[in-house]
């Protein structure tokens, strides 16, 4: 029977700048904005030299993540989707204030890596201005980082995201908020510098459009319609021309710039810098701006997952094909998972959660990709490509979590594997992982012929299989794996029986 999907649904970005809550009803497939919060946390401030967050900056974020959680922590999990961005993926001391993040929201906060945010920000802006066949560049300036795409209608062609942000840029080149053009001089040279690599790809010949799509551009944008120095967005005359004026400012107090509220003002000139940057380098003359960013995208995403087009099915379909893997022996694999699942006796919870039986059919169809690189210890390239890809719509921990049960399909079994994983995937994995290679080696010969019904039987330390009688006895080679399994899993303290 079809799950009903959730009448509201939520999306909150926790930028380096702003942290970002959007909350929308869901009605036929259509969607009606109920709230929006945001507020500037300013998260990248806290970072030291070591790239560990500050307690004070912590504590900022917590409360802010109270007050959202006010709003969200009672919605169904399925209907929430949370990320993290460039200062999460930084700081050494992530995980420690993403648990307490997690029990402010009551939802799991996933860390994507910069392509799979600017991703999700083409997808915010293309759902925000309407799909047309034209090339456009979005480009989207955040506290610690720069995201910048191609895309034609709703897909993105080139992503790219670059380490640098309005905070960051702040800090490094207007501390305290001194200003001088010989310090916005060498912002821009640093931003121009970063862009380098890029800027042929991204050069305005490669695109018909340039739309902006953060807090800083709309900042930069509304100062210049202020000032009568730009009527359509931002333009390379407006910006010359604003750029003359901070130049002749000591102290960002000294701005007086219409429109640039208080909260943005510390970090509007490091903004400003790489929108400069930007404009000189890919040969800008004009851009719009969007109001849809990441925090859109990513409830176009949720919208996916609840519909049955979730964007990491078609990444594992295009991984299976990059990496020439044997599709047939996936859908056997995947065949005996499912029988597995549907048959086991067992007090598991996780055979009837439909997540987990997704990320088990991922793993069966990608747990061979290593295989194009090296047949001898391929389950580690696998494990290697999938922790260490840019794969569409898959978190950082999504990464880790498949990476996990594939590095362990094969050879010895450890417990210990999975104890850093998050709750409750650090109970479930390893049991995914059995129900996996049980799979793997009742399919070892590679054969279209049906396995017999078997029973099985699954506790906390225990795995018992009951086979039709004298199944085993005509089946030697698989006799032998199987006790050959029950010799690496014993080293790991479970026992696998089988009659």
């Amino acid at each position: 029977m079809q799950k009903k999907p959730p009448e509201i649904v939520a999306a909150v970005d926790l930028g380096s700048n702003s942290f970002h809550m959007l909350v929308c009803s869901l009605s036929n497939g259509k969607l009606i904005t109920l709230d929006q919060l945001k507020e500037m946390v300013r998260l990248a401030s806290g970072l030291d030299k070591d790239n560990v967050l500050d307690l004070p900056t912590q504590f900022r974020a917590l409360a802010c993540l109270e007050r959202f959680g006010q709003r969200i922590r009672n919605f169904p999990p399925e209907s929430v989707r949370i990320v993290g961005t460039n200062t999460l993926r930084a700081a050494k001391n992530a995980p420690q204030f993403i648990a307490q993040a997690e029990k402010a929201l009551n939802h799991p906060i996933h860390i994507i890596s910069g392509i799979e945010e600017a991703r999700l920000i083409y997808q915010g802006v293309a759902f925000s201005l309407g799909t047309h066949g034209d090339l456009r560049l979005v480009m989207d300036i955040g506290g610690g980082s720069t995201e910048y795409i191609i895309g034609s209608g709703e897909n993105p062609l080139n992503k790219e995201s670059l380490h640098m942000g309005c905070v960051s840029v702040s800090n490094w080149f207007f501390p305290g908020g001194k200003l001088s053009k010989e310090a916005f001089t060498k912002a821009v040279v640093f931003a121009q510098q970063q862009l380098e690599p890029i800027e042929t790809k991204f050069q305005s010949n490669n695109w018909d459009e340039a739309v902006g799509a953060s807090g800083s551009l709309k900042a930069i944008a509304n100062v210049l319609a202020a000032k009568n120095w730009s009527n359509n967005g931002i333009t390379r005359t407006g910006l010359d021309l604003l750029v003359n004026h901070v130049n002749q400012c000591t102290h960002i107090n000294e701005l007086n710039l219409p429109e640039l509220d208080d909260e943005r003002l510390p970090v509007f000139v490091g903004g400003l810098a790489i929108a400069y940057a930007t404009f000189k380098s890919l040969n800008i003359v004009q851009m719009t701006v969007s109001d849809g960013a990441l925090r859109e995208g990513l409830i176009q995403d949720l919208l996916g997952r609840i519909y049955d087009h979730d964007i990491r099915s078609a990444t594992t379909q295009n991984l299976v094909e990059r990496y020439h893997t044997d599709r047939q022996h996936a859908a056997r694999i995947k065949q005996t998972v499912e029988y597995i699942l549907d048959n086991a006796t067992t007090q598991r919870a996780f055979v009837n959660d439909e997540d987990c039986r997704q990320f088990i059919k991922w793993a069966a169809d990608l747990h061979e990709i290593g295989q194009d690189i090296a047949h001898s210890q391929y389950h580690k390239h696998s494990a290697y490509i999938i922790e260490n890809g840019d794969l569409a719509g898959f978190s950082k921990q999504d990464q880790i979590l498949l990476a996990t049960i594939i590095r362990s399909h094969r050879r010895r079994f450890s417990f210990s594997r999975f104890l850093n994983l998050p709750a409750p995937w650090n109970q479930y994995a390893p049991y995914l992982t059995l129900i996996l290679r049980l799979a793997v080696l009742l399919r070892r010969n590679r054969h279209d012929e049906n396995l017999p019904e078997f029973k099985i039987n699954l506790t906390k330390s225990k795995m018992v299989l009951k086979f039709p009688e004298g199944w085993l006895a005509q089946s030697p080679l698989t006799h032998a794996d199987l006790a050959q399994e029950a010799g690496y899993l014993k080293e790991a303290g479970f026992i696998l029986m089988f009659s």
